[in-house]
């Protein structure tokens, strides 16, 4: 093997192992309550923070880049709790489904009315 593909193939192990739980999300065999609470709700307001913080700074690119970021992780986290609850009891699972649908829904018009406020700042100047 060269030496260019034998340092591919590290980086690829690398990051498979860096990545593994959250591919065994995507893949739904990780526990709901782990998906749920852990990515859904620590990191989504984690993020949610980070947004806020932008927008307290006044700093329009970063939250253009933080609000992205925020609406790309929900539809992930929606994708990956969809999945998990399959395998959770149907109450939990079917509760869970329902709870990031609605976390989805409120993010997708936060965002929305974020942007629309954005650009009128930003065609105001």
């Amino acid at each position: 093997m060269s030496p260019d593909r034998t340092q591919k193939s590290l980086l690829a192990s690398f990051l498979i192992s860096m990545l593994e739980p959250e591919i065994r999300a995507w893949n739904g065999v990780l526990p709901l309550g782990k998906v749920f609470w852990g990515y859904g709700v620590l990191v989504s307001s984690a993020l949610a923070i980070l947004c806020l913080r932008a927008i307290y700074d006044g700093r329009i690119y970063l939250q253009e880049v933080t609000q992205f970021c925020f609406a790309a992780y929900t539809v992930w986290v929606l994708i990956v709790v969809w999945r998990c609850a399959a395998s959770a009891r149907p109450f939990w699972g079917a509760l869970a489904q329902w709870l990031t649908v609605a976390w989805a829904g409120n993010t997708a018009f936060i965002i929305f009315f974020l942007q629309l406020d954005t650009l009128t700042r930003y065609l105001a100047q």
